[in-house]
């Protein structure tokens, strides 16, 4: 019962301190999936550690009582380890959204509960060498239960790898390692009563590595001083800030709508959607080293001075390896580093820098081109007045197979709507 008891004061201690620090930090606190794992692991904890007394002495307490309590417990074991997999599903952005999923994924649990309801009468209380535990039906379908959504998990993690955050990584292993020794451990010796330790590492894991506010608060601030960045960088060439807030929403915008559709369902991930958007800001960071004569010069450029601009991409991508790369994460500095070198190649090779075509340009460059374009023809420059929306959108429509990826504009036009309805509120 001390280790019960161990267990549960530690995860009451996370989640003061999860709570404590969403107040002093003062971030808007909004009910997620970690919360969800937090409460039901402290109930499982508080019922464990009760179990654990009852089962010690059964003369104590009434049969029904008994029983009761454990069928409880069990139940919210089953529940932990759902709400695991629903957070693990979470992290790695399958939470399943077609009816036939959601079944597959419920069932398992359901049939569980069912188990756990059922068979409860035959529960055994065995008497060990240090301390009693029980045995019976209920307990083994949920070492099958608790087995089998580990498989699930870890079939999902090692099939996603390449789009999880390196954070979220060491959330999910430090799981799986916890889930599986201890479910491993107390199926061989099931005196040792260890299962209250799996659930405070997986707790206290997810806090650490992920969940913890104060990262969350950097995460905030590092997002700020991007924007402030890229502002600071437009606003030489004469803008307000609209350009970077109406492109990354175009970004945004389009990028969701291809995955809702189902193209490129390997790539865009929510946190890979995520990414996107963070780092459309950052496209043309390069243009900080372009002269004011250059940048700001009224009339046509010159093929010296394209050749100069043209030079920004090379140096944002630079700039961005040199410095953004320390306080981003890999995969945000990597999609920042694509985007902002490649955001002016062209579908039919002629762009710049390196005149790459096709599918080999990145879909992150593919989807910020349209966007960019649509959005700097929509604006009124130094050396031109802004276009009507409608010839933006033609000029989108008619660089379809030579500038910019078909099948993008034609998703792009699809959502005219909600393009138009953002430059309106963005202007």
């Amino acid at each position: 019962m001390k280790l019960q008891l161990g267990s549960l004061v530690i995860a009451i201690y996370i989640l003061f301190i999860y709570l404590q620090k969403y107040r002093i930090k003062g971030i808007t606190k909004r009910w997620t999936y970690y919360d969800t794992l937090l409460i039901v692991g402290i109930t499982e904890l508080v019922l464990d550690a009760i179990t654990a007394y009852t089962v010690n002495h059964l003369d104590s307490f009434s049969s029904l009582l008994n029983l009761s309590l454990h069928i409880a417990f069990l139940i919210s074991v089953d529940s932990f380890l759902f709400a695991l997999l629903i957070y693990i599903l979470h992290l790695t952005d399958k939470i399943p959204t077609t009816k036939n999923k959601k079944i597959l994924l419920y069932t398992p649990f359901i049939i569980n509960i069912l188990c756990v309801i059922v068979f409860a009468p035959k529960l055994e209380y065995i008497k060990g060498t240090y301390t009693n535990y029980s045995m019976g039906i209920p307990v083994y379908t949920c070492y099958l239960l608790s087995l089998f959504y580990a498989v699930v998990a870890i079939f999902i993690f090692l099939k996603n790898w390449k789009t999880i955050e390196d954070k979220k990584r060491l959330v999910l292993l430090s799981s799986f390692v916890a889930l599986t020794v201890t479910s491993i451990i107390q199926m061989i010796f099931p005196e040792t009563l260890i299962s209250s330790i799996g659930v405070i590492l997986i707790i206290l894991g997810s806090f650490i590595n992920y969940e913890d506010p104060s990262s969350r608060e950097l995460q905030i601030v590092h997002e700020e001083m991007i924007f402030s960045f890229a502002s600071l960088v437009e606003n030489r060439d004469e803008g307000t800030g609209g350009h970077i807030k109406r492109t990354t929403e175009y970004v945004r915008l389009l990028a969701t709508e291809l995955s809702n559709r189902g193209y490129f369902k390997d790539t865009l991930t929510k946190s890979y959607i995520k990414n996107l958007a963070l780092a459309a800001p950052m496209h043309d960071i390069g243009k900080i080293a372009i002269p004011d004569s250059v940048l700001k010069k009224p009339g046509r450029l010159t093929s010296e001075e394209f050749e100069i601009i043209k030079t920004h991409s090379t140096i944002g991508a630079r700039i961005i390896d040199e410095t953004f790369s320390k306080t981003q994460t890999k995969d945000l500095s990597k999609i920042s580093h694509l985007i902002a070198l490649y955001h002016h190649e062209k579908w039919n090779g002629k762009g710049y820098p390196e005149g790459l075509s096709g599918e080999d340009i990145p879909l992150a460059a593919r989807i910020m081109a349209i966007s960019d374009v649509f959005d700097a023809v929509s604006e009124k420059r130094c050396y031109r007045d802004a276009l009507p929306l409608d010839a933006c959108f033609e000029i989108i429509k008619n660089g379809s197979g030579t500038d910019f990826d078909p099948l993008l504009v034609e998703v792009f036009l699809d959502i005219r709507d909600k393009v138009e309805a953002t430059f309106h509120q963005i202007s």
